[in-house]
């Protein structure tokens, strides 16, 4: 027996290896790879493997990377700019840029056959399932020289009807029904995608078992019950025998796979769907696990690459634990009193979470302290969000009002599964920074597994189980006065604050209260809301944005999330224009007015006041005169009156504040100023006087005007920088000088946030560690 297992360990590998190295050839084979390595223009002709998508809005340095359209394909055949053609079959990844042909892109179904013209480049890391990257020119319709097959023109028309059928539903529940259904995410959002992240509940917006479960279940009826006579569902009220039920159970499986696409993922996710089905329902769950190890091998045979995905990892680790750890847990919470139901639904979750989080923790680098109660209420809805949203599905195609009807009903789910992502996410201590890569999942796995064993041997574990979940509670809720003991942040009475918002600005100035003025939203929404909600902001009656670079303006929704906010001001040079667009468009959305500043503009806010240095009216006009969309500030060749110039891009109109707060702590904020335009803002303000606290210009870059640092002499210099950024920030030598110059500089990149306190000789800066 022991040899016969080995054997066949033997031969799984070999065939794996075969498998693999059959893959790869593909890679490298043709002319694809050759052109890649040259980065030759050509004309192919591809054939769509996969849906269009878009990629996910990036800011590198200061702009924010154009949101494209991307897909899979195979190039079937290619023509060169000298006349010659090759047939081939190279696997490519196909990127089209932002344009008016983008809606057309995003409406391909798989195994259309297009003529793409572009060049290739070979893939950005390596160990990529792709031959080469295949970058499209320009961004006109696509040219299509075949039509899809008959089963994906069908798949499109359902998935187009159920999409149809949810757009009078309010914008979560018309972004997650299609997704918990077919894994359509075309319209889930940046910010509702990370709230689903941070409570591990991504796998509810991709195809998965689960989906395919619930739909069986309907038909076999509950558990242990699918292989006896007198079985529950709909079977049985259908006159189905039980050959005839397992037929119909396989034709579901089939429609699954057609609708959702049979792609690697679904394919995984029939596969493991219909392992958790014939375990719930034979209740036989320790002999299904072989069958598990054959879906897996047979489906790694397939398609190689899903042995490096951590998606499929996951989902089978998550099947495992379902089929071998989650009863154990279940029984033994029955014998401590939890009820049937409950157990089994604890057990599961706890399960799931034991053997995934570590494997989370590699890539992702963090801990979800909110998963398992974040699964366990998500869990609730998910089975009548799936079933109606199948049925609104399948009437689509005939009724359209019976479809939007169902619809409906499944939004209410959907939007209780919504509710609890965003809850969920809003608590502070939500996830738990952990060292990323395979050392610091193991370090996890060892933890919990250590965790599970102390649990089970420790003596009076019920008492022991309230004080961990008790300690847990005030771990992720945070109550700000526990919190600020047990951390020291926020200080106390803080007058400033600058967050660490990676490569960026976002500085905070306590307006009394719960309300603060807030100046830049930095690169990305996540980091500047944690900051507000740890420093206990909920109002912000004004929201300056210096200037429209990415990293000032990129995190502008996290801001607004859950806040009041006043207004927003911002410089009048509106560039650059797209991310001018992108300021106006989310202020629009939330219901907040846009302002400029004016030159010499005085604001106050309780025991806040402020002064508007920069940007100043360039010569011969008046201030508010706009000229071509440019602003009276520091524009671009602009001129100031006896200071000269020009003056050149966004960082020169930056807007420019003069802060005093509680108690004459003053501030100055000189958002991206480059040194011309310091020097033009010191000899426009000839009596500007020593400062408290300095912002320094362009997250400390080298270029600064000395005459400047030498006439605010700054106590304490303020620097907001990303970790290990490319750009060199902070400067040493723009250290030095500040330092020469009597000024303590802190630095977020190593200091963490930095909250000011105190007033004259009591002022100080208290950083949270980097």
């Amino acid at each position: 027996m022991r040899v016969t297992a080995w054997a066949g360990v033997l031969l799984c590998a070999a065939a794996g290896a075969a498998s693999a190295g059959l893959h790869a050839a593909d890679l490298r084979r043709g002319p694809v790879p050759v052109l890649a390595e040259e980065y030759a223009r050509a004309r192919f002709e591809v054939a769509v493997t996969s849906d269009p998508r878009l990629t996910r809005p990036k800011v590198r340095s200061n702009a924010m990377a154009p949101v494209s359209v991307v897909l899979n394909g195979e190039v079937t055949r290619v023509e060169r700019s000298d006349g010659t053609a090759h047939r081939t079959r190279a696997p490519v990844l196909l990127i089209v840029p932002p344009g008016e042909g983008r809606e057309a892109w995003l409406r391909l179904l798989p195994s259309t056959r297009l003529r793409v013209g572009g060049r290739l480049a070979p893939p950005a890391h390596p160990g990529e399932p792709f031959a080469a990257v295949l970058k499209a020119d320009g961004s006109a319709p696509p040219r299509v020289v075949g039509r899809p097959t008959a089963p994906q023109r069908a798949a499109g028309e359902l998935r187009a009807g159920l999409r149809r059928a949810t757009e009078r539903l309010d914008p979560d529940a018309r972004a997650l029904l299609p997704g918990l259904v077919v894994g359509d995410t075309s319209r889930v959002g940046p910010e509702l995608r990370d709230a689903f992240e941070a409570t591990d509940l991504t796998h509810l917006l991709a195809v998965s078992g689960s989906n395919l479960t619930v739909v069986l279940l309907l038909l076999v009826g509950r558990p242990g019950r699918a292989h006896r006579a007198e079985r529950g569902g709909l079977a049985p009220r259908l006159g189905l025998s039980l050959r005839a039920t397992a037929v119909a159970g396989g034709g579901l499986t089939l429609a699954f796979v057609i609708v959702c696409r049979p792609d690697p993922s679904v394919l995984r996710a029939a596969a493991c769907g219909l392992v958790a089905l014939l375990a719930i329902g034979t209740g036989r769950r320790r002999s299904l696990v072989p069958a598990l190890a054959a879906a897996v091998l047979v489906l790694v045979l397939y398609d190689p690459w899903l042995a490096r995905s951590y998606g499929f990892l996951l989902s089978v680790l998550a099947t495992g634990a379902l089929l071998t750890i989650a009863p154990r847990w279940s029984d033994a919470l029955r014998r401590r009193g939890v009820p049937g139901r409950l157990a089994e639904a604890l057990a599961a979750a706890l399960a799931a979470q034991a053997v995934c989080a570590p494997v989370v923790a590699v890539f992702a680098a963090r801990v979800s302290l909110v998963a398992i109660p974040a699964n366990l209420f998500a869990e609730l809805a998910v089975a009548p969000a799936t079933v109606c949203g199948f049925g609104a599905l399948a009437l689509a195609a005939i009724w359209m009002p019976a479809a939007e009807g169902l619809a409906w009903v499944a939004g209410w789910p959907v939007r209780w599964i919504a509710w609890v992502a965003r809850t969920g996410s809003a608590l502070p201590g939500a996830e738990l920074a952990w060292p990323g890569g395979w050392w610091g999942g193991l370090a996890l796995a060892l933890l919990t597994a250590t965790v599970v064993v102390g649990a089970r041997r420790l003596p009076h574990r019920g008492v022991l189980g309230v004080l961990v979940a008790g300690l847990l509670l005030l771990a992720v809720v945070r109550p700000a006065p526990l919190a600020r003991w047990a951390t020291g942040w926020p200080p106390p009475d803080w007058v400033f604050a600058m967050c660490q918002v990676g490569q960026g600005d976002a500085t905070v100035l306590a307006a009394g209260g719960d309300s603060a003025v807030v100046v830049d939203a930095g690169p990305d929404p996540v980091p500047v809301d944690r900051c507000l909600r740890e420093l206990g902001v909920r109002r912000v009656p004004l929201l300056v944005l210096t200037h429209f670079h990415a990293d000032h303006v990129a995190g502008l929704p996290g801001v607004l999330r859950g806040r009041s906010v006043g207004a927003i001001q911002t410089t009048g040079l509106e560039e650059p224009p797209a991310q001018a667009a992108f300021v106006r468009r989310t202020a629009a959305a939330a219901g907040v007015p846009v302002i400029r500043a004016g030159p010499g503009e005085r604001r106050r806010i309780g025991a806040l006041e402020w002064r508007v240095l920069w940007p100043w009216p360039v010569a011969g006009r008046a201030p508010g005169a706009m000229a071509a969309g440019r602003a009276p500030g520091a524009v671009a060749a602009g001129r100031v009156p006896g200071v000269g110039g020009p003056f050149e891009g966004p960082n020169d109109a930056s807007v420019a504040l003069l802060v005093r707060a509680v108690g004459g702590a003053s501030l100055l904020l000189l958002g991206d100023l480059e040194p011309l335009a310091q020097r033009a803002l010191l000899r426009v303000h000839p009596g500007l006087a020593s400062v408290d606290v300095l912002k320094v210009a362009h997250h400390g870059s080298a270029h600064q005007d000395p005459a400047l640092m030498r006439a605010v002499r700054p106590r304490l210099a303020l620097v907001s920088a990303g970790r290990d950024n490319p750009y060199g920030h902070p400067s040493s030598r723009t250290l030095e000088a500040l330092r020469d110059g009597g000024a303590r500089v802190l630095r977020t990149d190593r200091d963490g946030a930095i909250a000011v306190t105190g007033v004259g000789r009591g002022l100080t800066a208290v950083a949270k560690g980097g």
